[in-house]
């Protein structure tokens, strides 16, 4: 694209022909690559001595030669566009993802953050204040990223709001009118981004749960309320089996990226899909398709989108597109997390309760909760080890939760309902519990599906009994603080783990971070199946967006690395018994798509898949309900 100038040699030569009163006419023509200080007539007749052929000097190393019109031939310069030149180019033209392009191939930072914020105030000036967001993340200097932001905040408020659920508005609301430190203001105790469900991350990548209260107390006090989403009829109508095809939709969302845009709301929620039951490759029309039952959603108070119905979170674009990257050619195949306290903290505690057992029972009250809180710090913090997704991911931040919330269960510092009592409550029971000096207990949560179904032509699939499973092990811990495997569970460790996996949907039916491990479990099942059936070579599908190193980023939060120690403490016939906590969550789908056992040959998913074909659709849809 070449930016538009003005001709400016025309305009001075017919000055000169008349103060020298040549016949002849003139005609001159070059390019300007940058603005040229205006050439008055006063001037040029001042330099313009002789009628023939004399340069006249406009800088340094251009000079206009006067010939006789017939001998001239027009003068052209290769053009010399600068950077921000080529950047307003394409902003010009609409062409926000070119522009992008183009700026962070720029090295200095301070120009870098000068062309981005020209894309940032093209992309507010058009209304999309979505992808504004994401350009601004894009900023290297973090004082301009502020600036921009705040920026942006006040242009969404003139707006009148933003067209998507952007809970920054309310971020900055609260950074303004509470107490804390948030560390984008400076002070450096605290963060807020959009998703906390239940865990904060402080600057330090310290883990931290909040409390439903504390967090209810919080967005309560400043009016925050459940919003719905922009939906229009068709995607808000109750689905039985909705449709997505994701060759369709990677497409839609490449040209949207290409475009400098953000993928719009329905794009981001996977049109409402709330569970994948079926995955379907149609050969000949160079598709994969998941589908599933799908709903309108709202907003809950953590920014989480629900179904307005069934209340299960929905399935999100960004998900779908970190897991696919773990199973790429690039990709481990395989992710998880585990929390594992140090080997010098545990042997810390094991003295400690070796001591305390020896002086005899502790006293009531205030001995018990010195002796608790002496416990946590000698132990110190945990490790958390994530592997095979990005640690600044939401899948991460799904799969730490989780976990985390499963060993509070375990520990009775979190209710799970009467159907998951904690370790001590079952220990409670027992008639002989007497008191040990540490009990290490490994609780971690996998993959639970009863079968894969498909036709003989391996072209359908259905996934049958998607559920997680909870897994327990005994540890040894020596004097030195090594955890040692034993590679088996006693009766109460077994029974805490059967119960938590027996009633694992009515804790997901009650905490919603339970339900959305089981939609990244789903989905990694999905990537899975498409990586050891070959299903993308099978539909032709190059991935462009979606690709290990593909243009569209999923969003990002801060990673947690470290964790607050998992312990609690019980007295039993007169002894402390001390339960530690280790473990975490496996997604090892190969276990399950790779076991021949597990795949099973169903004739009726063949049925389901001729019934499902894409009918014709809208330009640019890329997903469709299965007529009833």
């Amino acid at each position: 694209m070449r930016p538009n100038h003005p001709r400016v040699g025309s305009s001075v030569v017919s000055v000169l022909a008349t103060v020298v009163c040549l016949a002849v006419v003139l005609g001159v023509t070059f390019y300007v690559v940058n603005p040229q200080p205006e050439v008055t007539v006063e001037k040029a007749s001042e330099e313009f001595q002789t009628p023939a052929e004399t340069p006249l000097v406009l800088e340094e190393q251009e000079t206009v030669v006067v010939t006789p019109a017939a001998e001239t031939k027009p003068v052209e310069e290769t053009p010399r566009v600068s950077t921000e030149e080529q950047v307003a180019a394409h902003l010009s033209a609409g062409e926000f993802g070119q522009a992008i392009e183009v700026a962070e191939t720029v090295s200095n930072l301070q120009e870098r953050t000068l062309l981005l914020r020209m894309v940032v105030k093209a992309q507010m000036d058009s209304g999309d204040f979505i992808a504004a967001l994401g350009t601004i993340n894009r900023i290297p200097l973090a004082e301009e990223r502020t600036k921009a932001m705040g920026e942006r905040t006040q242009a969404m408020s003139l707006a009148g709001g933003s067209q998507l659920a952007d809970f920054t508005e309310l971020i900055d609301l609260i950074q303004s009118q509470t107490s804390g430190g948030w560390i984008d203001d400076g002070t450096g105790e605290g963060s807020l981004r959009q998703f906390s469900a239940g865990v904060r991350v402080d600057p330090h990548g310290m883990l931290h749960h909040i409390s439903k209260q504390e967090l209810k107390g919080e967005l309560e006090a400043l009016g925050a309320k459940a919003r719905k989403a922009s939906l229009n009829k068709n995607v808000a109508q109750n689905s039985q089996l909705r449709l997505i095809s994701l060759t369709r939709l990677e497409k839609e969302v490449q040209q949207l990226v290409e475009e400098g845009r953000s993928p719009v709301e329905t794009m981001k929620m996977l049109a409402g899909l709330t569970r994948v039951e079926y995955v379907f490759v149609y050969p000949e029309d160079q598709e994969i398709v998941i589908a599933g039952p799908a709903e309108a959603w709202i907003y809950n108070e953590q920014g989480l989108a629900v179904g307005v119905e069934s209340g299960r979170p929905v399935l999100q674009l960004d998900d779908l597109v970190t897991i696919l990257r773990t199973f790429s050619d690039q990709g481990e195949e395989i992710f998880g997390c585990s929390f594992d306290p140090r080997a010098e903290g545990l042997a810390r505690v094991k003295e400690f309760v070796t001591q305390s057992n020896a002086r005899g029972p502790l006293s009531a009250g205030a001995g018990v909760r010195n002796y608790t809180r002496q416990l946590k710090e000698k132990l110190g913090v945990q490790d958390i080890t994530l592997y095979g997704v990005p640690d600044t991911s939401r899948v991460a931040r799904v799969l730490i939760e989780a976990d985390y919330r499963m060993k509070l269960i375990g520990i009775g510092k979190m209710d799970a309902g009467k159907n998951i009592p904690s370790y001590f409550d079952l220990l409670a029971q027992e008639s002989n519990a007497s008191g040990m000096n540490l009990e290490a207990l490994r609780w971690w949560l996998t993959m639970k599906y009863d079968s894969v179904l498909h036709n003989p032509q391996r072209t359908a699939y259905q996934v049958v009994g998607s559920s997680v499973l909870c897994q327990s092990e005994n540890q040894i811990v020596t004097k030195e603080g090594e955890r040692l495997r034993t590679g088996q569970a006693e009766k109460l460790n077994r029974e805490f783990a059967a119960n938590f996996t027996k009633h694992y949907q009515e804790l997901a039916d009650q905490d919603l971070v339970y339900a959305d491990l089981q939609n990244i479990f789903d989905l990694a099942l999905v990537a899975a199946l498409m990586r050891n059936e070959q299903l993308a070579n099978r539909a032709g599908w190059e991935m462009t967006a979606f690709a290990a190193n593909g243009a569209y980023r999923p969003a990002e939060f801060e990673a947690a690395h470290t964790v607050d120690t998992v312990v609690n403490h019980r007295v039993f016939n007169g002894k402390d018994v001390v339960v530690q906590v280790a473990g975490g969550v496996r997604v090892d789908t190969n276990s399950v798509v790779k076991n021949q056992q597990n795949l099973k040959v169903s004739p009726e998913v063949g049925t389901v898949s001729a019934q499902s074909k894409a009918p014709a659709l809208p330009v640019g849809r890329w997903w469709w309900d299965l007529a009833n």
